[in-house]
């Protein structure tokens, strides 16, 4: 019964420690291949941290604002630039494993 517990215990843990080595964590826990509306982007910020979270009707309402979607694996993110309801720019950003950005 011990010796069942014990692999039990060691399986959950080499689980959990072989997914973190191979992914890169998203910074504030974006959701993959979903975009996701911030009122600004800062690419500067160590470790990088996306801005106030707007959902889709609060959008429109801004002159200017930001569309991030990450990709699949969450190694790299598309920062859409919007003006006016207008897409003024598009820029693609790696995320590093310390949390920073990389333009791509």
């Amino acid at each position: 019964m011990k010796l069942k517990a014990v692999n039990i215990v060691a399986m959950l843990v080499l689980s959990v420690l072989s997914f973190p080595a191979s992914a890169v964590p998203l910074a504030g826990n974006l959701m993959p291949g979903t975009a996701n509306y911030f009122e600004s982007f800062d690419p500067n910020q160590q470790p990088w941290q996306p801005g106030l979270n707007l959902n889709y009707e609060e959008v429109f309402k801004n002159y200017e604002f930001y569309e991030i979607v990450p990709d699949q694996n969450g190694s790299e993110i598309t920062v859409n630039h919007y003006i006016r309801g207008d897409k003024a720019g598009s820029e693609k950003y790696l995320i590093l494993p310390n949390g920073s950005l990389r333009k791509k």
